[in-house]
């Protein structure tokens, strides 16, 4: 580490490497904390791709709401593979190093397929929105031609608006250090690096920020406002909890995603007297915890996905 920091110090301003830190305060427990992290990864590894099996060989559920469910596994898969593994190795081997060219890419990949979960999530309010409010006109107004355009249209937007942020920090000037005090490469953590001025780029992400999870929050909120309306008027009690009941598998998912989002988001820009290692912490756990929930939920909620599972799981163990 020290041959890094003096490589560092005598080079440009723009390092060649970067130095993550892990989880500041708890360098001496990594071994330990690495342990869950990897049983949580291998879950969400193992749920997401048995969900996609199982959409993709059961056409009953080639519906809209799980369509949308299998974009957000994918998101999910390509989130956790692109982060645990530097994390595990950091870990287990103390391998702090990472290019600066990989950390950019990794920092791209986080915030462009977390806002690419964030629509997917939207998408299947949209869809909460259409079955219950809309039910005659549910399958002619979400086609298999809608389905596609929506997926695409959320990927598009997530890798586009995202696209400047390796950018805009690529020919910044690095001169306070390449030690970056969290486990993996995130927009705000190298910001602070950074020792020119930055409110606009700051700006850019804010901004960005607002116009994808932001939005889609508050869209999701209207949603189930107007879902709201409907179920209380419908005639019955019964009829009521039915109703709310097909919900209940995506108000734990929007749950899941949002809470540790935007403790994590508000607290990088405003909670300064936060100590940094539980910042970080819930940082991973945006990271960890919604895609190896996703598929959990919506397999104990949902009859048909549980029965499949488990024939699958007898069908390997035959």
């Amino acid at each position: 580490m020290e041959y890094l920091l003096l490589n560092y110090n005598r080079t440009s301003l723009r390092p060649t490497t970067f130095l993550l830190l892990g989880i500041p305060g708890l360098e001496a427990v990594h071994i330990w904390i690495s342990v869950p992290f990897c049983l949580v990864y291998l879950v969400s590894l193992m749920g997401n791709i048995a969900l996609l099996l199982i959409v993709k060989t059961d056409h009953k559920l080639h519906e809209p709401m799980y369509l949308f469910l299998c974009m957000l596994s994918v998101a999910d898969l390509m989130l956790t593979s692109s982060t645990l593994p530097k994390i595990l190795s950091l870990f287990w081997f103390n391998y702090r190093e990472i290019y600066f060219e990989a950390c950019l890419l990794q920092m791209y990949l986080i915030h462009s397929l977390s806002t690419m979960e964030s629509g997917f999530i939207l998408a299947m309010a949209f869809d909460r929105y259409i079955a219950i409010c809309h039910p005659l006109r549910h399958s002619t107004i979400l086609t298999p031609a809608v389905i596609v355009g929506l997926g695409l249209g959320i990927v598009f937007r997530g890798a586009i608006l995202l696209s400047p942020h390796p950018f805009l920090l690529r020919w910044l000037s690095y001169c306070r250090t390449n030690v970056i005090s969290h486990t993996y490469c995130e927009f705000m953590a190298l910001i602070k690096l950074v020792c020119t001025e930055t409110k606009i780029r700051r700006a850019y992400s804010l901004i960005v920020a607002f116009l994808t999870g932001g939005l889609d929050f508050i869209l999701i909120i209207c949603s189930y406002v107007l879902i709201l309306f409907t179920v209380f008027n419908l005639p019955s009690k019964a009829a009521r909890l039915k109703t709310l009941s097909t919900c209940v598998s995506h108000v734990w998912v929007i749950l899941v995603f949002y809470t540790p989002a935007f403790f994590s988001f508000l607290t990088h820009r405003f909670g300064h007297h936060i100590a940094p290692h539980i910042h970080i912490f819930v940082a991973n756990i945006y990271l960890l915890i919604p895609p190896m929930m996703n598929p959990i939920i919506y397999g104990v909620k949902t009859k048909r996905i549980r029965e499949r599972f488990f024939k699958f799981l007898t069908i390997k163990c035959v």
